[in-house]
């Protein structure tokens, strides 16, 4: 049976208790040359600060960027899954077709 954690443990920004998980996220920037850069993280806003600040080398010459989308996952190995499927050429197909409107209006 699955571990459950009280709700407050799985909402993003709480601090977790003391032998509790913390959560991991597959995040999707939205970059100055309009394309898509995936990550993960398990502090979503330091990593998204890193990235406006140009601390992130593969970012730091595509600025502005957006967050667009994210993903979190108590367990890490879930986390990487996914984000290896989305780096794959079926994953990027499938979550452009999930954030088309977006896209669409990012690109314009």
């Amino acid at each position: 049976m699955a571990e459950q954690l009280p709700l407050k443990q799985l909402v993003a920004g709480s601090s977790p208790a003391r032998g509790t998980r913390i959560m991991h996220y597959v995040y999707l920037l939205f970059l100055g040359n309009k394309k898509i850069y995936t990550g993960i993280t398990d502090d979503l806003k330091r990593r998204f600060s890193e990235h406006s600040e140009g601390r992130v080398l593969s970012t730091k010459n595509r600025r502005p960027l957006k967050l667009i989308h994210y993903e979190a996952y108590l367990l890490k190995e879930d986390a990487l899954r996914r984000e290896e499927y989305l780096k794959t050429t079926y994953g990027k197909r499938d979550i452009k077709r999930q954030l088309s409107s977006l896209l669409k209006l990012l690109k314009s």
